[in-house]
């Protein structure tokens, strides 16, 4: 086989968690580009459905699909409904996150509950119910989305002169975990084929940012600026890739040198 030919996701079945959010289109665009029956879950069906109705539009092959990532039993209907239509599950993107300590530090220990009952056990229990899927049947990647904020600490200055800030413990805590999460879930599944690998993405532009933010968090960069809409989808194709059968237990930043410098 070619070595471009690896990089091919078709005749696999990929699942993306989150899919209508910030990083979640490119993720799912990516899957489906790359030649793979793409579905995306989250809470938010009708959005989920009108970004899969412009995939198709292209020809791509995506579903969507409701689920509650706070929900065991929302998480095995799922899993049951991807089987039972699709077949099987290749690749798995763990992009879903909740974002409920809107105070930051000064918020209410329960918003750091409700927090994890997603981002933690959530995690936690998809990994495992979709992971058992792929290893009886000795083969899958699981891509966990992490983010530069789970590798080092809140820098205050890239947010001087704006009303941003990055005090919010608890997603610090979850993306944090999610590195070594993603280690224990590549030694437990390893003997059994499956491959978990954590990808990690600096700030992506939004029209939302100010122009101060914009440019001081592009002076923390290597490369100046801050992620576009499609700078995840190589890093993504590639780790749910067979070009990449011997990535197991790594975090990859992409960040464009943000944690680096």
């Amino acid at each position: 086989m070619a070595v471009l030919d690896t990089f091919s996701l078709k005749g696999k079945v990929a699942l993306a968690t989150g899919g209508a959010g910030m990083y979640g289109r490119q993720i799912v665009t990516a899957l489906a580009e790359a030649g793979a029956v793409t579905w995306t879950a989250s809470r938010n069906l009708p959005a989920l459905e009108r970004f899969v109705a412009s995939l198709r539009s292209r020809g791509l092959e995506a579903y969507a699909a409701a689920f509650d990532q706070a929900e065991e039993r929302s998480i095995r209907e799922l899993r049951d409904r991807i089987l039972g239509e699709s077949g099987g599950v290749d690749v798995l993107v763990n992009n879903a996150v909740s974002r409920p300590m809107l105070k930051g530090y000064a918020d209410e220990a329960a918003r750091f509950a409700d927090s994890m009952a997603v981002n933690a056990t959530g995690l936690f229990v998809v990994t495992r119910t979709f992971g058992d899927v792929m290893a009886e049947r000795k083969s899958g990647s699981i891509i966990n989305i992490g983010s530069i904020q789970g590798m080092i600490g809140p820098d205050p200055t890239i947010y001087r002169g704006t009303e941003m800030s990055g005090w919010y413990p608890d997603y610090f805590f979850h993306k944090g975990g999610m590195v070594n999460f993603t280690r224990f879930v590549a030694s437990y599944y390893g003997g059994s084929g499956v491959r978990c690998n954590c990808l990690s993405p600096g700030g992506l532009l939004t029209e939302r940012h100010p122009e101060a933010f914009v440019r001081q968090y592009s002076d923390r960069t290597f490369l100046g600026r801050l992620a576009g809409e499609r700078d995840l989808m190589g890093s993504i194709v590639f780790l749910a890739s067979d070009a990449s059968l011997y990535v197991t237990g790594t975090n990859l930043p992409v960040d464009g040198g943000y944690t680096a410098k």
